[in-house]
């Protein structure tokens, strides 16, 4: 079984509040590109000697990813191999295209492959909106890659609600060659909130390209430019290269610019692709 993961960006990101557990509200619109993990799934022969719980085995092309449970794909798994034989066996293996910790959904979109993935090659039948509770079990974020379409957020992420009419646009992706923990930038995020973004607000942005840079905006922005001046440079650059606008994705370290036509995407995109120690990404919004 193969499955592609495609990758996210924010368009926007605001921060609402804080609940009493430590999470922040959000409102924030999300919308899949055409930058994929490829994820492998085989289903390994049964052994009758072997132990009663399901085996798990998990491989990347990329080092840096966590072979065992702190792989979200491989706690997805487990959520999925409850359901079947114990003596069941799945071997996944990761091409690892989407940067970590680059603001993108690397993870969380490898661990939604995997229960769609696993809910297909075992014929489990699961519904969409059964995936996408398990989903949320992994994280706040998951649920959205189990259809990724776009879609406006809420709650800590998870209250999806799909979006229409988006125009069609190209997007160069800069990741600097570092990443940023989640948890440092919200920890240094100040006490002071943005307001609701009121619900019917949005849609005159969506639906023409040369309004779109108008919603661009991005809460956690101030937090990590400041700590990253890399990252600041980098958007920069975007927009000296004719980007209509540009944004951080999530908590970073990535930063895109927003562009019209391929042909002028392309055009930055070979320009900026030779940065040092910078990886460059052209893609386009996923749109279906």
């Amino acid at each position: 079984m193969k499955i592609r993961a495609p990758a996210k960006v924010n368009l926007f990101l605001r921060v609402l509040g804080r609940r009493r557990d430590g999470y922040h509200l959000l409102d924030t619109l999300i919308v899949p590109v055409s930058l994929y993990d490829d994820i492998e799934i085989h289903r390994l022969a049964a052994k009758p000697q072997e132990s009663a719980n399901p085996r798990i085995t998990i491989a990347c092309d990329n080092p840096a990813v966590p072979p065992g449970e702190e792989n979200l794909a491989y706690r997805a798994a487990q959520l999925l191999l409850e359901r079947l034989d114990r003596r069941t066996s799945v071997h996944i293996y990761i091409h690892k295209r989407i940067p970590l910790g680059a603001g993108l959904g690397g993870g969380s979109t490898d661990a939604a492959a995997t229960l769609v993935g696993l809910n297909r090659l075992f014929k489990l039948n699961l519904s969409v909106a059964r995936l996408e509770r398990l989903a949320l079990r992994l994280g706040a974020d998951v649920p959205f890659f189990i259809r990724a379409r776009p879609a406006r957020a809420h709650g800590i992420g998870e209250v999806l609600r799909p979006v229409r009419g988006l125009v069609h646009f190209w997007l160069v992706i800069l990741y600097p060659g570092f990443p940023v923990a989640t948890a440092s930038v919200y920890k240094k995020l100040p006490k002071k909130l943005t307001k609701p973004t009121p619900g019917n607000s949005i849609a005159t942005f969506l639906e023409r390209f040369d309004r779109l840079p108008d919603l661009l905006v991005n809460d956690l922005e101030s937090v990590t430019l400041e700590s990253y001046p890399k990252i600041r440079s980098l958007k920069a650059k975007l927009l000296r290269e004719g980007a209509a606008g540009g944004l951080m994705s999530g908590s970073g370290s990535s930063v895109f610019g927003v562009f019209g036509s391929k042909g002028l995407a392309q055009r930055a995109f070979d320009r900026l692709r030779n940065e040092e120690g910078v990886q460059a990404y052209l893609v386009r919004v996923l749109n279906r």
